[in-house]
């Protein structure tokens, strides 16, 4: 894991209140680096945050992070 995405987890770490499901996936894609980040269903929420804002922090702090542009998708895994 690089360190942009050990940074990234540990980031939503600190938010969610289940921890041991953080998991996030970097992917090399044609339009760049992106991290795939996926929560316990039930902090999706707080990860996202009100209005998206908790989200559009995490992605402006990944990007300061990273030498490249750098995508952050959060990816709902709740499949009812």
């Amino acid at each position: 894991m690089t360190a942009r995405a050990e940074a990234l987890s540990h980031l939503v770490s600190g938010i969610v209140d289940n921890p041991d499901d953080v998991r996030v996936r970097e992917k090399n894609t044609r339009r760049g680096p992106l991290l795939e980040v996926r929560v316990n269903p039930e902090d999706l929420g707080r990860v996202i945050g009100r209005s998206g804002r908790t989200a559009r922090a995490l992605r402006t702090v990944t990007q300061a992070l990273s030498d490249d542009d750098v995508r952050v998708d959060i990816v709902d895994t709740d499949k009812r």
